[in-house]
């Protein structure tokens, strides 16, 4: 991303004699992720551009030139780690609900997409369908980013679209595990309790920087870059990891399903 608002922000901390640190302590947020907006690296939150706005007395300048929301196709709380996808070297995806963004097809997207309340428009959910497949083409170089998937396996049972949409969503993961280009677990249901029931998680790992983490629940998400919060969720994806199903049995799961919905269509 263009780097004017990381260089902005920088010279009205530096006007206010404020050091990193500084600034961080007053907008509460880590003096890592100041460094990196100013970078260019990352992008803040709506939240946290009025606390900075607040702790620079800019008026709402940060807030409202936030980049990278121009056509209203990302929700304000996913945009920064919508950009960190795009930069990542490795993404660690855990689905409760919902097959991972980056993984679903267009029926599926669109039947997601389609659910939203308050209803959108057929133009409108049209762009959002165009952005979240959009998101996808990382996966068109078939080395970097590397892609784990950890699945829940409501994801698989719960008929979004129908027989016939789950039927091509799920081949369509066959397919990318097939050409070795992501690695998918499925947490099995007769598991019961696992540390990843709060809700979906992001890992993300870079080349040139820290690595970070996005949670989301209802109409929330989150982008943590604290090292403790990130290590603490890399944990909880770990243990959750070890009890799923290795590999193998995931993908003859997976087919299995996609047969099931296919002589149910």
């Amino acid at each position: 991303m263009s780097n004017t608002y990381g260089d902005w922000l920088k010279a009205q901390r530096e006007a206010a004699g404020l050091t990193q640190q500084e600034l961080a302590d007053t907008a509460i947020m880590t003096r890592s992720h100041i460094s990196h907006i100013e970078a260019g690296r990352r992008i803040p939150s709506k939240e946290d551009a009025q606390r900075l706005d607040k702790a620079l007395n800019t008026g709402n300048v940060l807030s409202s030139f936030l980049p990278g929301k121009d056509d209203g196709t990302i929700a304000d709380y996913f945009e920064p780690a919508r950009q960190l996808e795009q930069q990542a070297k490795i993404i660690r995806e855990f689905a409760l609900s919902f097959v991972p963004g980056i993984l679903q097809t267009e029926g599926y997207a669109r039947t997601v997409l389609g659910a939203a309340f308050p209803p959108r428009s057929d133009e409108e959910r049209d762009r959002h369908i165009v952005t979240r497949l959009g998101r996808a083409k990382i996966l068109d170089d078939p080395v970097t980013p590397v892609v784990w998937a950890l699945l829940d396996e409501t994801v698989l049972r719960r008929p979004v679209g129908g027989p016939g949409v789950m039927a091509e969503q799920i081949t369509h993961i066959v397919r990318l595990v097939e050409n070795e280009r992501i690695r998918v677990h499925v947490m099995p249901l007769a598991l019961g309790l696992h540390p990843m029931l709060d809700g979906m998680l992001t890992l993300m790992s870079f080349e040139d920087q820290p690595p970070a983490a996005y949670s989301e629940g209802q109409r929330t998400g989150r982008l943590h870059d604290s090292p403790s919060v990130v290590q603490e969720l890399q944990v909880r994806y770990d243990l959750a990891l070890s009890d799923a199903l290795p590999l193998n049995e995931s993908l003859a799961l997976l087919r299995a399903t996609a047969k099931e919905y296919e002589h149910h269509e």
